[in-house]
C-alpha cells in the first residue's frame, strides 16, 4: 500500500512540473512583447537608413555632379557657352529668340533636361532626341555620376515603400520661371531659377529629405519644396507659417484615398531642389 502512494505522489509531482506558473507565463509574454517591439523598431531604423543613404549617396552626389560641370564648362546643363542665358536648357530658349535677363514673368521655359525620359509626375516636357540628354551632358564634360540603378539608368534609384512595394525615384533639371509679380498665373515654374526635379518620392521620404535639406519638413519654403506649391500659397502674408506636406502614406498611388490597405502602392509626390548655381 505505501508504494502505490508513493507512486501517486511522484505522478502528482511530475504532473505539477510540466505547467507554467503565472509568474512564467508573464516573463514569457513580456519576452515576446519585446521581441515584437524590437522588430518594428528595426524596420524604422532600417527605413531611416535608407533615406539617408538615398540623401548622401543619390541626391547629394547629382547636386555635386551639376555643380562640376559648371566648374568644367562655365555654364549650366544645357546652356550656351558662347551666349550663357544661366538658364537649364538655356541653349534651346536662346534659340527660340529669346534672352534672359528681361522680364521673364510671361515666358514659356524650355523644356526639362531629362535622361531618355522625363520622370513620373513632372510638369514640364522633355523630348528625347531633341532635347540635350542628361547622361550624354554629364559624359561629354568628363563628369563620373552616381551610380544609381545600374549603367545607364544613374538617374535614377530604386528603393521600398513602407508597404514593401519598389518605388524608382528620377532626378531630371530644369529652369522654373520667376514669379516676379507673386500672381498664381506665373506658377508655371515653381519660381525657383534652377532646379533638380525629384520624381517618385514617397510622402514620408519626401518629409525626410527635406528635415535634412531644410531643417523641417515644409512643403512650400526652402530649398527643398514639392512642385506646383508657390511660397506664399497660404495667402497674401508672407510670413504665413509654413504647410505640411498634403499627401500621406496612407494614400495608394494616384490618389489621396487615405485608404491605407498594406497591398497598395503608396502615393508618390514631385520635388524640386534649388541648386546654387
Amino acid at each position: 500500500m505505501n508504494q502505490v502512494f508513493k507512486n501517486l505522489a511522484r505522478r502528482s509531482r511530475a504532473t505539477r512540473q510540466q505547467g507554467f506558473t503565472l509568474v512564467e507565463l508573464a516573463v514569457v509574454l513580456a519576452v515576446i512583447g519585446l521581441i515584437i517591439g524590437a522588430v518594428a523598431i528595426g524596420k524604422d531604423v532600417q527605413r531611416n537608413a535608407e533615406y539617408t543613404k538615398i540623401k548622401n549617396k543619390f541626391i547629394d552626389q547629382w547636386e555635386q555632379a551639376y555643380n562640376q560641370h559648371y566648374q568644367r564648362t562655365g555654364v549650366v546643363l544645357g546652356d550656351s557657352q558662347t551666349a550663357p542665358q544661366n538658364m537649364v536648357n538655356g541653349e534651346r530658349f536662346l534659340a527660340a529668340g529669346t534672352r534672359s535677363g528681361r522680364d521673364m514673368t510671361g515666358v514659356t521655359p524650355p523644356n526639362a533636361i531629362c535622361r531618355a525620359a522625363a520622370g513620373q509626375g513632372m510638369t514640364r516636357g522633355f523630348t528625347a532626341g531633341t532635347d540635350p540628354d542628361l547622361r550624354a551632358l554629364m559624359t561629354r564634360a568628363g563628369i563620373r555620376m552616381p551610380p544609381g540603378r545600374a549603367e545607364g539608368l544613374e538617374d535614377r534609384y530604386v528603393y521600398l515603400d513602407t508597404n514593401g512595394n519598389p518605388q524608382e525615384v528620377q532626378v531630371c533639371f530644369q529652369w522654373n520661371v520667376p514669379l516676379g509679380n507673386g500672381s498664381a498665373a506665373n506658377a508655371v515654374g515653381d519660381g525657383m531659377g534652377n532646379v533638380m526635379v525629384i520624381t517618385g518620392l514617397t510622402p514620408d521620404l519626401a518629409r525626410a529629405l527635406d528635415q535634412m535639406i531644410d531643417g523641417k519638413p515644409d512643403e512650400r519654403e526652402g530649398r527643398f519644396r514639392r512642385q506646383g506649391v508657390l511660397n506664399n500659397a497660404g495667402g497674401t502674408n508672407p510670413n504665413a507659417p509654413g504647410q505640411e506636406w498634403q499627401a500621406s502614406n496612407r494614400d495608394q498611388i494616384g490618389t489621396t484615398n487615405d485608404r491605407a490597405f498594406d497591398e497598395d502602392q503608396i502615393a508618390i509626390v514631385t520635388a524640386i531642389y534649388r541648386m546654387n548655381q
